[in-house]
């Protein structure tokens, strides 16, 4: 009677573990699609994984609505194992802890942009490491620049020269402006950053109300205020990069995302890149940045499982998939400036920009501020951005805009 008890003990033991360890472990990416050829590539890295990994599934599912979507699956608590966390998320989505700290397990963080995962550590905790970045940096046409007797921007230039600059090229005739500066806040922010100001201080306590600042918002407001330039609006585009590609501006400030466009929309385009110029403190520019985030709620083997699709597609191997992809989001490791640069070198040929001048939005890393504010400061950023289209439109100064959103930023944080 015991012999035949322990043998059914025994072929209960060998039966149900062996179902439950031929299970593979899924693992969900969720984000959102902003390119077919960012989704192939991804794709196909995490085919990869999976023949690498046969114990492992991982998949991409994207939806139209990422945030939406993350919010509903965090309400719920069940949501994706791993997910797109933008920049401006973080402080969001680590205070309702949904969010592992990544600190100890992801793959060579040192080979990071260091600016990176800065943006990427809150509190004191590095949460994930970033998928992709963008910089800021300052796109002008040769052909204006040429017909104006000026010679092209460069990685010297100040905001004297960018404003002498935006004189000499505006033609109100033709009906273009020198420089097209976007009502926006994160498109002020290098300003600020480069005259050496900062919206919290190291304390946390609020500081976008000293001279640094009130310097750099009357600088941006200058362009407009003196016709010189001004926001897409006042020449009929939708945003800076089509008012540059139309010619009528001269000048843009934007990110590494107007190359395929400015190539696919207006491939007869004489134009080049620089580094954005520097103020009174230097350079800086901006950062917008996703990184890989690993939900909170998983434990043990998903876990592990987890962080081993995310180093899969961060580590150097995942870096240079990347810089494969055309539509132009960069590395996030060093190591693949190279071949992010040569990826455009063919695409370029025959255009009217030296795919070189892309070196520019990279090299932007070194000095890169994360584009993220404290939580709930949405209303903070749309007074801002409402004030700067006022003060456009002469209807306020920046001393108004200031102390505006002062108030604001102040009850916020009584909060």
């Amino acid at each position: 009677m015991f012999k035949r008890f322990a043998l059914l003990l025994l072929v209960l033991a060998l039966a149900l573990p062996v179902a439950a360890q031929d299970e593979p472990i899924t693992i969900t990416v969720a984000g959102w699609s902003s390119n077919p050829a960012e989704d192939e590539a991804l794709s196909a890295r995490l085919a990869a994984f999976n023949e690498a990994n046969p114990g492992i599934v991982a998949e991409f599912v994207p939806s139209t609505d990422h945030t939406v979507t993350m919010q509903t699956a965090f309400a719920s608590g069940t949501y994706p194992e791993v997910f797109y966390v933008d920049s401006s998320r973080l402080p969001d989505w680590a205070t309702a802890g949904v969010v592992a700290i990544g600190d100890e397990s992801i793959e060579n963080p040192d080979g990071f942009y260091p600016s990176l995962l800065d943006v990427f550590t809150f509190e004191g905790d590095l949460y994930c490491p970033p998928k992709d970045f963008s910089t800021m940096a300052l796109q002008y046409n040769k052909d204006l620049f040429d017909a104006a007797g000026l010679e092209y921007p460069t990685a010297d230039w100040t905001w004297e020269d960018l404003r002498a600059a935006a004189e000499a090229l505006t033609d109100a005739e033709a009906g273009v402006i020198g420089l097209v500066t976007p009502p926006n806040l994160e498109r002020w922010l290098p300003f600020l950053y480069q005259n050496g100001g900062a919206i919290f201080t190291e304390d946390g306590e609020y500081a976008l109300n000293d001279e640094a600042a009130l310097e750099a918002l009357d600088f941006y407001v200058s362009f407009a205020a003196d016709g010189i330039g001004g926001a897409p609006s006042a020449v009929d585009s939708g945003w800076g990069g089509e008012a540059f590609g139309r010619g009528r501006a001269a000048m843009a400030m934007e990110g590494n995302w107007v190359i395929q466009f400015l190539l696919d929309n207006y491939p007869e385009l004489n134009w080049g890149v620089a580094e954005l110029p520097a103020g009174e403190a230097g350079k800086a520019t901006m950062a917008f940045t996703v990184c890989y985030g690993v939900a909170a709620n998983v434990e043990d083997a998903e876990a592990e499982a987890a962080w081993q699709v995310v180093n899969f597609l961060t580590n150097d191997d995942g870096a240079a998939s990347v810089a494969s992809v055309s539509f132009g989001p960069m590395p996030t490791r060093p190591s693949a400036a190279e071949a992010y640069l040569a990826n455009w070198e063919a695409r370029t040929e025959g255009s009217g920009v030296n795919y070189e001048d892309f070196n520019a939005f990279i090299v932007g890393g070194e000095y890169s501020y994360p584009w993220v504010l404290p939580v709930g400061f949405q209303p903070f950023a749309e007074a801002f951005n409402a004030g700067l289209q006022r003060a456009f439109d002469g209807q306020a100064t920046a001393e108004d805009i200031l102390a505006e959103v002062e108030a604001i930023a102040q009850e916020l944080l009584a909060e």
